[in-house]
């Protein structure tokens, strides 16, 4: 069953980047579920979409908030600081900021890292990413 006949959305995202080369991939095809028509040719990516449901969600409490971060701050249930973090790591994957050079990067707060992994608001990935600077 197509997920146009069980009306479910698709449950897997298409990778952004080749798994051999790390080169960004192309979209090269599309097709219906419904008819089977498909279509191929180089078509133009769609940046958000690449996004972990965490970043759109993210991305989506922002957007609400108008662009508060205090929103994300309690939507995340994290400090403010690592908020912030979250959102300037979420600008870098969307390859609107560059990342920061690690002597520049802001001070985390470890303790508020550790307490926030341990609180299953943050991921292993997330937070080594934090620590790392």
């Amino acid at each position: 069953m197509t997920p146009a006949t069980t009306g479910a959305e698709p449950a897997h995202r298409p990778p952004r980047d080749c798994p051999v080369c790390a080169e960004r991939l192309s979209i090269t095809g599309l097709g219906c579920p419904e008819c089977g028509t498909e279509l191929t040719g180089l078509f133009r990516p769609c940046t958000y979409c690449g996004l972990s449901d965490a970043d759109l969600d993210l991305l989506r409490v922002f957007l609400v908030g108008r662009g508060n971060i205090k929103e994300l701050e309690r939507h995340l249930a994290v400090s403010y600081p690592t908020a912030r973090q979250r959102f300037a790591d979420l600008l870098v994957r969307l390859g609107l900021e560059d990342a920061p050079a690690s002597a520049a990067a802001a001070p985390v707060d470890r303790d508020q890292v550790l307490a926030d992994l341990a609180a299953g608001r943050l991921t292993v990935d997330e937070a080594e990413a934090l620590l790392r600077g």
